[in-house]
């Protein structure tokens, strides 16, 4: 059974100093990185790199990355997975026009079994909301079952 405040934990951000996070943490980043360079083709390649189990990897992957400066012109690219229902995108959508983000791209595969997937390109704006409000913001709508920041620039 799993408690109110553990439920509450995983929809949370946090931004801490490097000197706090976890070696294997700063690992996996560094092996992103190296996948995402191209100088590495496999995980497993790029975990035995850095020095750390594929597994390791796996389970991180997709709670780390960089911080970047969130000024004008930084871009991060989400994927969603959500109900294949009328006004939910446009409720997406909507979320982050109020958060005063800008919607650069839009992609959305046909939907099976009544599940789309959609890929966002959006702009953070120097006046933006927080970005980890608008994650969650968007993460809580009614319909949403998934989303993943793909990365920032």
């Amino acid at each position: 059974m799993r408690c109110q405040y553990m439920d509450e934990k995983k929809d949370r951000y946090y931004l801490i100093k490097e000197r706090a996070v976890p070696d294997v943490l700063l690992k996996v980043i560094e092996a992103k990185r190296l996948l995402d360079s191209g100088k590495t083709d496999s995980i497993l390649d790029a975990a035995e790199a850095v020095g750390i189990s594929r597994s390791s990897f796996y389970k991180y992957k997709d709670d780390i990355m960089p911080f970047h400066d969130a000024g004008r012109g930084k871009t991060i690219n989400v994927m969603l997975s959500m109900d294949d229902e009328p006004g939910l995108l446009s409720n997406v959508l909507n979320k982050i026009a109020k958060a005063k983000a800008n919607i650069l791209t839009i992609h959305q595969s046909i939907p099976i079994g009544g599940i789309a997937s959609i890929t966002l390109g959006i702009e953070i704006l120097p006046d933006s909301m927080e970005l980890a409000k608008l994650i969650g913001d968007i993460e809580n709508l009614n319909g949403v079952h998934y989303l993943k920041i793909l990365g920032r620039e």
